[in-house]
């Protein structure tokens, strides 16, 4: 995929990726908790519809996120996997860094859920440095 030119391409390229990786991290979190995740697992913790959850399901099985059979339900593959690494450690600095810089925690966490999807590589490895310092 090309390099974004301009900072509203690259938002509109972080937004494709933004569901996919909210999806990979609650199913991830649903597996903790219990043996399987199914549809209305997720429909409960994304507070979505069984309709929205099925539709993004079948993008995230195209895309080799999740193995999934019709009517049953959903695991990680080691890419969505991965996926869900990646975002929460992106998750996990941001919100380090917010509360550092004095960010109440209740703010810092709703924050840090929003800028995780769209935070650069370059913009985190400053963020951990700062907090270094």
């Amino acid at each position: 995929m090309p390099t974004p030119t301009s900072p509203f391409a690259k938002t509109r390229t972080d937004h494709a990726t933004e569901t996919a990786e909210d999806y990979v991290e609650a199913i991830e979190d649903i597996l903790k908790r219990q043996s399987t995740c199914r549809v209305k697992d997720l429909a409960a913790e994304m507070e979505v519809s069984h309709v929205t959850v099925t539709r993004i399901l079948q993008r995230l099985s195209a895309e080799g996120l999740i193995d999934k059979n019709p009517y049953g339900p959903c695991t990680l593959t080691d890419t969505g996997r991965a996926m869900a690494r990646r975002s929460r450690r992106r998750h996990a600095l941001l919100l380090e860094f917010l509360i550092s810089i004095g960010v109440p925690p209740a703010d810092a966490q709703r924050d840090a859920e929003g800028m995780e999807h769209h935070v650069s590589e370059a913009t985190l490895a400053a963020m951990k440095a700062a907090m270094k310092a």
